[in-house]
């Protein structure tokens, strides 16, 4: 297919593009500008904030918009945002459109169970549905037989690569402040390294979601006398997310439940040490003891030993920062953006 024919047809993208409330830019948000610069045609929506003023926005904009493009592309997550997608394929079938359904979210398998038959009519309804990790894919095959791994990607050239050689206890952890990312556990690993590391510091950058997390975080920090150890500069704008990372050598990922973190392949890229829970998809997306450390949920001792041993072997931090950066170069935009271009076109 010719860039002059892709021109004349378009695609829609349903998903969240929440950059300007958002520490993390979400996925779709660079799709619609790279498949933009391969010739294709691409509205969007929604960027409104809020549940109701999301649908409401991606209802009409399907409607509306409906004549400019010819394929659609859904993101779906768990929660009230799966209704959402489930809603937004309700219309699109109704106007004669087929569609692209991208799994996200690493509590989506779970969310699933609950509501089998309606996730696997949902998804067995798609021209194609797209998992960006192993897990994700292994995970919903009970709903779908055929889900093509497209791996979330990411701009190498925007992440300036320093190889940790001698790492130092700078940590820095990346993510918005909500309980199922546990940030409390930061706190707590500070405060178990201290005496060892006088001069540990650990920079927590996001933003609130509110449900509490981040006043949990301060009070912690506060009780277990590491305030001053603690750094919360609140949400800092996607493109200086490199920058912040390279003031740090050590990745911190307390996460109860996820895929595969946008944040992650960030630090990964970074050349930072990642230390990492062993939940949901990361273990698909990081290798223990060739480019991260893994540890069980929930357990700042664990985490807080693998930070002492990044820092006590400077072997191993090399070794963890060079393999993350390889790792981070397999996910360029230059490897996946063409999976995306032959998918859409065969469709």
């Amino acid at each position: 297919m010719s860039v002059g024919s892709l021109n004349r047809n378009g695609i829609l993208l349903v998903g969240n593009f929440p950059s300007s409330t958002s520490v993390i830019r979400n996925v779709c948000e660079d799709l619609a500008p790279r498949l933009r610069s391969a010739g294709w045609n691409v509205f969007t929506t929604s960027h409104q904030n809020g549940r109701l003023a999301r649908f409401l926005d991606s209802i009409s904009v399907i409607w509306q918009m409906r004549k400019q493009y010819r394929i659609a592309s859904v993101d779906v997550f768990s929660g009230n945002a799966f209704y959402l997608a489930e809603s937004s394929c309700t219309l699109l079938r109704s106007i004669g459109k087929p569609y692209v359904l991208t799994l996200r979210g690493g509590n989506l398998p779970a969310f699933a169970r609950t509501r089998q038959k309606r996730v696997a009519k949902l998804l067995q309804s798609a021209a194609a549905v797209v998992a960006p990790s192993g897990y994700l894919q292994n995970e919903m095959r009970n709903y779908c037989e055929d889900i093509q791994l497209i791996p979330n990607p990411l701009s190498t050239c925007d992440h300036p690569f320093r190889c940790r050689e001698h790492a130092m206890p700078r940590l820095i952890w990346v993510r918005s402040f909500h309980e199922v990312y546990n940030p409390t556990m930061a706190p707590q690993i500070v405060s178990l390294l201290v005496k060892k590391y006088p001069e540990i510091q650990l920079i927590m950058a996001g933003a609130d979601r509110g449900d509490g997390s981040l006043l949990r975080t301060r009070k912690i920090a506060e009780k277990l006398d590491v305030t001053n150890r603690v750094f919360l500069p609140g949400r800092i704008p996607n493109h200086q997310v490199p920058e912040w990372l390279n003031q740090a050598d050590i990745f911190l990922n307390t996460t109860n439940a996820d895929n595969t973190p946008v944040s992650v392949m960030e630090a990964m890229a970074c050349g930072l040490c990642v230390t990492s829970t062993n939940v949901g998809g990361l273990s698909y997306l990081l290798e223990h003891e060739r480019d991260a450390l893994l540890v069980k949920p929930n357990d700042a001792n664990a985490m807080a030993t693998a930070v002492d041993r990044i820092l006590s072997s400077p072997i191993l931090a090399c070794e963890l920062s060079r393999n993350g950066r390889r790792k981070a170069e397999q996910l360029d935009w230059s490897c996946v953006l063409p999976q995306w271009n032959s998918l859409l076109q065969r469709i």
